[in-house]
Formats: structure tokens, C-alpha cells, sequence
């Protein structure tokens, strides 16, 4: 790690992969203003000073929860006096504070107790600061998947992205850090909770599935129907473990026109989990970014041996292969989580000759995991790239 690469940004607690890499994703929402870093600033002293409990992840919810407690109150205090505005943009960061909270509890009533007040504020959020996004239901099998569709302003059709999460991430934080640059861009998205993500696996019990295709067909059948899309300029894109998502349903559905990996995942994800599994049982927990539960709880299995079981469905093979649209892959030189060399294998396993692979460096900004230190900069580039390579 270079020098200029060690500071509070990028490693916010030394030595603490699980913390930094989840402090990263809060700061990453910032050019948004879906967190404030100084607030962040408050936290991070008061989580330093605790740096050295037992139970690291309890001090972790609680330091969140009680900043976005606090937020979400004067959300509700100005919202009853008329300011609808500055209540929502409260709301907005509460919501994503919450969301924070919530990512290292164990699944059960605590952890969906903590989703829903981040989805009470996420909703109250986008009410109030975007109305022109709106919480739709994706059919899907006998159930449906929860997306938020933003149609780019203007008439007349155009090319629409459909967005999965990545495996820990939620659609609320997708449509903004992602879908306000799409549309600016005149580019409509849907940001949806796959099977497996967000509101699909909380408030639906929709688990993770390998043949990702399946909701991706769902999704471009929802999207088809819409007015202001252009049918033949549908992409798909799926960040972190969602790149998986993006190769397997370009791979396979060939109406999407083209395909976007923020962030490639790796290839042999049957043995990225056992790897995590062990390092889980054998080192300091901080050194991973990931928790025993996270994999097992997305997938719906009872314990991590039916979980690796079922990460063996997990394959590229022969499917990236089928993959004939254009597909942009980004990658970060100093990505921690997934190596260049993922990115650099699911771009030689490409079919498509239209394919382009995009690694930021840690001096242009854009070297963590799916850009996260400069996301704003991957959105925009995706962006450009589908206007003028999606046709």
C-alpha cells in the first residue's frame, strides 16, 4: 500500500478491513448527499475509541444507529413544520445510516428491525427529494422483486439500464449514487432488488439464486412495457457480486444490448467462499470484509455447509463465452476485496469482441472496490459509455 493510500479515506481504522471497507461505502454516498462527512468525522472518533471491545460489530451498530436516531427525529420535527426539503435530505442520510447499522447484525427481529427504519427513511427520503422515482413491483415467478424505476426527463424513447445490487448493498442506495448520473445522462433505470438483495430478501424472503437470468428475464419483461424506453438499448449491470449477475444474464438473455461489471467478482466463487470461511475461522475477523452469516442468510441455507454446497451453481463457464453485446467491465488497481485479475479473466472469457476493460488508479481516484473512493467518476463513464456503445 503506497503512502498517499493510508489515510483516514481510504483506511479509515488500520488494520480493520471489516470496518474501513464499510466506512468506504457510507463515504462513498457523499457527492450524493446521502451522508455527510461530518458526520462521519463523529462517528468514526467515537467507533476509534472503541476500536478495542470485544464485540466490535454491537459497537458498530450502535455508534450508526444512534447518529441516524437522531437525524431521522429532526426528519420528522421539520417534516410536521412544512420543510419538506430539508426534512428529506435528513431522512435520505438516516436512511443510509441505518442501512450502515444494519449490516453486521445477525439475521433475526434485531436486524429487520434496523431495516425497516432505514426503509421508513429511505422512502420518506425519496418522497420528498425525487418524486419522480417510483417503488414498483417486478413480477417474478409467483412473487415480485421491489426496484425503484427513474425515467431520464424528456420525451421519447431511450436507453434504459436495469441495476442489480451487489451482495450486500440495497437499491435505494443504487438509483441514487447510480441512477440520478444515468439520467442526467438521458438514461432511465431500474434499480432493483434481485433475488437475494435489499427489500426483495427482507420484506419478501426472495433468496439468491445461481441462474440469475431468471430475474433478469423478469426485469427487461417489466421494463418492455414501460413508455420512454427503447427496447433495443436495455442494458444490465450488477455491481460487486452483482457483476456475476451482469455476465450470467448477458450471457444468456440476448435482448439486453449490452452489460456493465462495476466491480468483477471472481470466478471460482465456490472457492472465494471457502476461502472466506476459513479465514473467518482462522484469523482476526476484522482482516475480512465480509461476516460468517452474509453468504448462508442471502442464499436461504440453513448452515455454511449447505452454503457451499450451493455456491458450486455459481458459474461463468460457458456462459461468458455466449456473452455477444457490448459489455464494459471497471476495476480498481487497489480493489482489496476482488483482484485485477478477476476483471482481467471474465474480460478474456468474453465472447463479445465489443468488450472493454477500465481499471482506475489510486492517483486518478477510483482504485477501491467498484469505485468506491470515486464512484461519481465510474457512474459517469458508465454512463457515456452506454449512450455511445449500447445501440
Amino acid at each position: 500500500m503506497t503512502e498517499h493510500r493510508c489515510g483516514t479515506w481510504v483506511e479509515h481504522f488500520p488494520g480493520n478491513l471489516r470496518w474501513s471497507n464499510a466506512m468506504q461505502i457510507v463515504k462513498g454516498m457523499v457527492p450524493w448527499a446521502a451522508s455527510a462527512m461530518a458526520e462521519i468525522d463523529i462517528i468514526g472518533a467515537k467507533l476509534k475509541a472503541r476500536e478495542h471491545e470485544d464485540d466490535l460489530d454491537r459497537a458498530w451498530t450502535q455508534e450508526w444507529s444512534a447518529m441516524a436516531d437522531r437525524l431521522a427525529k429532526i426528519a420528522d420535527d421539520t417534516d410536521a413544520k412544512g420543510r419538506k426539503i430539508t426534512a428529506g435530505d435528513y431522512y435520505m442520510r438516516a436512511g443510509n445510516y441505518y442501512y450502515s447499522a444494519e449490516r453486521f447484525i445477525v439475521p433475526g427481529d434485531d436486524k429487520l428491525a434496523m431495516y425497516r427504519k432505514a426503509f421508513r427513511c429511505y422512502h420518506a427520503a425519496m418522497a420528498r427529494l425525487y418524486p419522480q422515482m417510483k417503488h414498483v413491483d417486478v413480477p417474478y415467478e409467483n412473487k415480485a422483486l421491489a426496484a425503484f424505476w427513474l425515467p431520464a426527463p424528456g420525451p421519447g424513447p431511450k436507453p434504459t439500464v436495469v441495476l442489480f445490487d451487489g451482495m450486500d448493498n440495497c437499491k435505494e442506495m443504487s438509483v441514487i449514487f447510480a441512477g440520478l448520473e444515468f439520467a442526467r445522462r438521458g438514461i432511465n433505470t431500474l434499480a432493483i432488488d434481485g433475488p437475494g438483495q435489499g427489500e426483495s430478501l427482507r420484506l419478501r424472503g426472495i433468496h439468491a439464486r445461481p441462474d440469475y437470468e431468471v430475474a433478469g428475464r423478469a426485469a427487461f419483461d417489466f421494463v418492455a412495457k414501460l413508455p420512454d424506453v427503447d427496447t433495443k438499448r436495455v442494458a444490465v449491470m450488477g455491481y460487486s457480486f452483482g457483476g456475476y449477475h451482469a455476465a450470467r444474464i448477458a450471457g444468456i438473455d440476448k435482448r439486453y444490448a449490452g452489460a456493465v461489471a462495476l466491480g468483477a467478482t471472481r470466478w471460482d466463487i465456490y472457492q472465494r467462499t471457502v476461502d472466506a470461511y476459513e479465514k473467518l475461522k482462522t484469523e482476526d475477523p476484522r482482516t475480512s470484509s465480509t461476516s460468517t452469516f452474509q453468504f448462508r442468510w442471502v442464499v436461504g441455507a440453513k448452515d455454511n455447509a449447505a452454503a457451499l454446497e450451493f455456491a458450486k451453481g455459481y458459474t461463468l463457464d460457458g456462459i461468458a463465452e455466449k456473452v455477444e453485446c457490448p459489455f464494459l467491465i471497471l476495476h480498481g488497481a487497489a480493489d482489496r476485496l476482488t483482484p485485477v485479475a478477476a476483471a482481467q479473466m471474465l474480460y478474456d472469457r468474453l465472447g463479445t469482441k465489443k468488450k472493454e476493460l477500465r481499471v482506475f488508479t489510486a492517483e486518478e481516484g477510483g482504485a477501491e472496490h467498484c469505485q468506491v473512493d470515486h464512484r461519481q467518476a465510474a457512474t459517469g463513464y458508465i454512463g457515456d459509455w452506454i449512450n455511445e456503445n449500447v445501440k
